[in-house]
């Protein structure tokens, strides 16, 4: 019995080191599938990926708040953000929100172009550069260590 818990346990580290232990961070994989690094904010603590389905994970050191460019949108990141991603697009997206039209809004999901990325909320899209987002955000009241 013991030696089947050993062994179950070993097989629970390896997915963990496979998954998030290969030297790649959450803003490398969104290279990786065509985006830019500036989708996620900065104080990224883990993340998982399917590398099969796409689905993935990605926990922050807490729910943060930023500012999006160009238009100066307030967004909101959960402490959890999960959704799917395959080359130039990531669908079933949930844990970001932006307020627009004094209304918060949920992100469900992005495309790119190489030169553009759309959001899009349920059934609306709205279109801005990808070099707006060349940079991760830092959480607002966060201070950069430079």
């Amino acid at each position: 019995m013991a030696t089947r818990q050993i062994f179950l346990f070993l097989c629970l580290c390896f997915v963990v080191f496979f998954v998030s232990a290969d030297g790649r961070s959450a803003h490398d994989e969104l290279m990786k599938y065509g985006f830019p690094i500036g989708l996620l904010p900065a104080n990224v603590d883990s993340f998982t990926i399917n590398s099969t389905s796409g689905v993935f994970s990605v926990r922050l050191g807490g729910s943060c708040r930023v500012t999006l460019p160009p238009d100066n949108y307030l967004a909101t990141y959960s402490n959890k953000i999960t959704g799917k991603i395959v080359e130039n697009r990531i669908a079933e997206l949930d844990g970001i929100s932006v307020r627009a039209f004094f209304k918060w809004w949920g992100i469900t999901g992005i495309r790119s172009n190489g030169e553009n990325l759309v959001f899009e909320v349920g059934v609306v899209t709205a279109k801005y550069p990808s070099k707006n987002f060349d940079k991760s955000p830092l959480c607002e009241g966060t201070r950069s260590s430079s």
